[in-house]
């Protein structure tokens, strides 16, 4: 949502994996895709999305769809995920914790999502 980001950062991706499952612009991912690049909603929104025509078709860009992969392509993923560095922004909670961390999204107050530590059960 940072214009001046969006802005330097314009075609630079070949691939985005969209796991918002809230109602959002997709336009302005489409427009960090380059050419030929690919947008992939694993979220699913409650509202229908908009796709913004010309930004599929003058940059040759696609929009996939994923529900979830199996065991063999999960790992294919952790293990490309491990070797490039590719981490995901969670907040680690214990399960203490999960009461509090149900309030602050009730509030809107998450930034990223939640990863239960179940070392601490």
């Amino acid at each position: 949502s940072d214009a001046d980001a969006m802005a330097r950062n314009a075609g630079r991706l070949d691939l985005i994996v969209d796991t918002v499952s809230a109602s959002h612009d997709i336009g302005a991912a489409l427009g960090l895709l380059k050419t030929s690049g690919t947008l992939a909603l694993v979220g699913a929104s409650p509202e229908p999305l908009a796709l913004p025509a010309f930004a599929l078709i003058l940059a040759r860009r696609q929009v996939a769809g994923s529900l979830i992969g199996g065991i063999a392509e999960t790992q294919e993923m952790l293990d490309f995920c491990a070797r490039n560095k590719v981490y995901a922004d969670v907040e680690v909670i214990a399960p203490a914790g999960i009461n509090a961390a149900y309030d602050r999204l009730v509030k809107g107050d998450v930034r990223y999502r939640f990863s239960i530590d179940l070392s601490k059960l």
